[in-house]
């Protein structure tokens, strides 16, 4: 089956050995996604702002893969202070207010840097 992937530029993507979304068919796995651009963290302090970050580059992912906000089935939000869930969920709302995907929210000790708040996966079903 054929594979389509989608590269963000991410420091990690190379190191790590992994693609920010891949699309097998009719299905696409999004990467855990956070707020960095070239290098910078986006929104420090700002979990809202974070999770906005996010959910664009995963939309733009989706977009290169031919789908949208509309095929996703399920996202998964780490975070590092469940205190801020309603930041967080607003910003997630706002995306997927219509289409209510099934979401899980926990709260992790840590993510790579410090500075972000938020971590975002979501898989989709074209």
């Amino acid at each position: 089956m054929n594979r389509r992937k989608v590269f963000t530029g991410s420091p990690w993507e190379p190191v790590v050995g992994y693609c920010r979304a891949i699309r097998v068919g009719d299905r696409i796995e999004v990467a855990g996604t956070t707020a960095m651009k070239d290098g910078e963290v986006v929104g420090v302090d700002d979990a809202y702002e974070q999770t906005r970050f996010i959910l664009e580059t995963i939309e733009k992912a989706l977009r290169e893969l031919d789908a949208d906000l509309s095929h996703v089935v399920r996202t998964r939000m780490f975070v590092t202070d469940i205190s801020k869930w309603e930041e967080i969920g607003k910003a997630h709302g706002e995306f997927f207010r219509e289409i209510q995907p099934v979401a899980t929210m926990v709260e992790v000790k840590a993510l790579i840097d410090p500075r972000l708040l938020v971590e975002i996966e979501v898989e989709a079903i074209v």
